[in-house]
């Protein structure tokens, strides 16, 4: 017979894996990042999800872990967003995130589909060759992802027929004055990012530019040829490992939602640990890892406030309903530009939103109730520091049911 658990026993686990219960040292930066990686969408807001799991997180201490240490890493990642993760955690969060056939990574990179099609080339073929050349154009530079798309365009163009190379230099569907073949580079470049070609290197203003990844890390560090499936298959099964401890009990099709394929295409991580995970009865069939079993049970709610960033990992979960009723679910996730959400005591309790003008930043506090004085003192407080990380010299902050 499946174990079962309660709601709040489910929250309460879940806080825990994902060091939200009470704050990690503040050398724990990669431990922070390792449990299943920090969306880094919009810009900056992975130092907000590393402040709600780090005590005295400081924008200088983040910079020197990515810039100095090289501790972190920032790539695309799950569904093809930006995430930092340890470097340590390379193998992880690039070969066990990588789509496993042609159909799973045109579903990994949606939009892609009509203009591989119309080019009448594989999606694997494109992304090969596009291996292939990106090191002879990104040696010893950074560039953004439209200077890398429109230079290795031009560089793959010499290799089409002259049909194929019509179509690849026509005005594509992407954005006004981008030839199709600069777009599709743009879906490539996701994936080389998961073969450990490239990663992001710090921004420079606006802008996020790129670096090979063996001029960025210790290329001492970096395997000398493409992954064995053995070696596949240990990256694919410790990140379902750390999902189903960030996010279990779980589901196939919610995994696979969260990396960013079909359930039908999640078979090559799943099946891999089958013998480590045990069945929870939830009103349907959900499992996670035997070995947590005993946390779920005796994981209690935490006391104190968060205030999460938008895309932060703790609100990425699929079954959404778990941690907020339906009534507020368009409030927290919306199709474009969701909010950041209040955590009070383990539940998430409203949604705030921060707009910088110069050196001041303004907060604004959506509580779904009534806020007693003490939590209010507490988010302020929690407002004011996420005001010092973003280096501002005043923080306004507005409850929005004042």
């Amino acid at each position: 017979m499946a174990d079962s658990a309660t709601n709040d026993e489910i929250i309460a686990f879940r806080l825990r894996a994902h060091h939200l219960d009470e704050r990690l040292s503040r050398n724990s930066l990669t431990e922070a990042a390792g449990a299943c990686g920090i969306q880094n969408s919009p810009p900056g807001s992975a130092l907000t999800s590393l402040h709600a799991r780090v005590e005295d997180m400081s924008a200088t201490a983040f910079a020197s872990a990515v810039e100095e240490e090289k501790s972190l890493l920032q790539s695309w990642c799950m569904r093809g967003a930006p995430y930092f993760f340890p470097a340590a955690d390379l193998p992880v969060f690039t070969t066990g995130v990588e789509p496993t056939s042609e159909k799973a990574m045109r579903h990994f990179v949606l939009g892609v589909e009509q203009s591989v099609d119309s080019l009448g080339i594989s999606l694997s073929q494109i992304l090969d060759r596009v291996e292939q050349e990106i090191a002879g154009v990104l040696r010893g530079r950074r560039m953004t992802i439209t200077e890398l798309g429109e230079e290795l365009a031009e560089v793959l163009a010499t290799s089409l027929t002259t049909k194929q190379r019509s179509t690849w230099e026509s005005q594509g569907p992407y954005a006004k004055g981008q030839s199709l073949g600069a777009g599709v580079i743009h879906f490539c470049i996701r994936l080389l990012t998961l073969r450990q070609i490239l990663c992001f290197a710090p921004r420079e203003g606006n802008t996020a530019p790129f670096v090979l990844l063996d001029e960025w890390v210790d290329p001492r560090s970096m395997p000398s040829t493409a992954p064995t499936e053995s070696e596949r298959d240990r990256a694919r099964s410790e990140l379902l490992r750390r999902y189903l401890h960030c996010y279990g009990p779980s589901t196939r099709a919610d995994f696979a939602a969260w990396i960013g394929i079909r359930s039908t295409e999640a078979t090559p991580w799943w099946d891999l640990i089958a013998g480590e995970i045990t069945e929870i009865d939830r009103g349907r069939r959900t499992w996670m890892l035997a070995e947590d079993v005993d946390q779920l049970h005796r994981a209690q709610l935490p006391h104190g406030v968060r205030l999460l960033p938008p895309h932060d990992p703790y609100t990425q979960m699929r079954d959404r309903e778990t941690i907020a009723s339906k009534e507020f679910h368009r409030e927290i996730w919306k199709t474009v530009g969701d909010p950041g959400a209040l955590l009070v005591d383990g539940r998430v309790a409203g949604t705030w939103r921060a707009r910088k003008r110069n050196r001041r930043l303004s907060m604004t506090i959506a509580p779904f109730g009534t806020v007693p004085k003490s939590v209010k003192s507490a988010l302020t407080a929690e407002a004011e520091a996420i005001g010092a990380l973003r280096e501002a010299d005043a923080v306004d902050i507005e409850f929005a049911s004042d």
